[in-house]
């Protein structure tokens, strides 16, 4: 589950950090100076940017702050079996995706994870 936590996490910045970027670049930012703009700034200064040029990040849709999720779900099929003309049911795999995906929980450093000797992520 940390791993899935640090992803969450990870594509929430990076979305946010790209939806800066790109603002800065339709501007008219070079891509240079549009980096460099906005190393060094915080979360609340980014979310900021964005709010002044007309665009709430909380608004936007979950998989464009969160990512989406893809996993193979198996799933019962009735068929015929072609030998015996018997009704029959096949199990089947199909890959799912997840535009909806839950958001991540911060874990305290006190948490019972960490005290019983889990990872920290």
């Amino acid at each position: 589950m940390d791993y899935f936590r640090w992803r969450s996490e990870d594509a929430h910045r990076n979305a946010l950090n790209g939806h800066c970027y790109w603002l800065l670049r339709r501007t008219g930012q070079e891509a240079r100076v549009a980096t460099q703009a906005l190393l060094g700034l915080s979360v609340a200064a980014k979310n900021e940017l964005l709010f002044q040029h007309g665009v709430n990040f909380n608004d936007l849709p979950s998989w464009q702050k969160r990512g989406a999720g893809m996993y193979w779900e198996t799933v019962a099929k009735p068929g015929l079996d072609p030998r015996s003309g018997q009704a029959t049911t096949a199990i089947r795999r199909r890959l799912t995706v997840d535009l909806e995906l839950p958001r991540a929980k911060v874990r305290r450093a006190n948490s019972a994870d960490t005290e019983s000797g889990g990872c920290r992520g």
